[in-house]
């Protein structure tokens, strides 16, 4: 195969891998907002934190209370 024809393809594994480390992950957020407000990780007040932080971010991402996935048309 020439090399034009590769380009395409590579250009997009590429673009997907960057954009998957660009995320994280929601307990990472929750560590992250306990740790910028200054508690140690280990600590009482950071493990008190971080659990609250994850709760709070898994309410964020869930589906509202009755609402169940529709079907994909495709």
């Amino acid at each position: 195969m020439n090399s034009s024809k590769m380009r395409l393809p590579l250009i997009s594994v590429i673009l997907a891998a960057a954009s998957l480390v660009g995320c994280g992950s929601v307990e990472q957020a929750a560590q992250d907002d306990c740790t910028s407000i200054g508690w140690e990780i280990g600590s009482k007040g950071y493990q008190d934190c971080y659990k609250a932080r994850l709760y709070e971010r898994k309410l964020d991402y869930s589906l509202p209370p009755g609402d169940r996935p529709s079907p994909s048309v495709i």
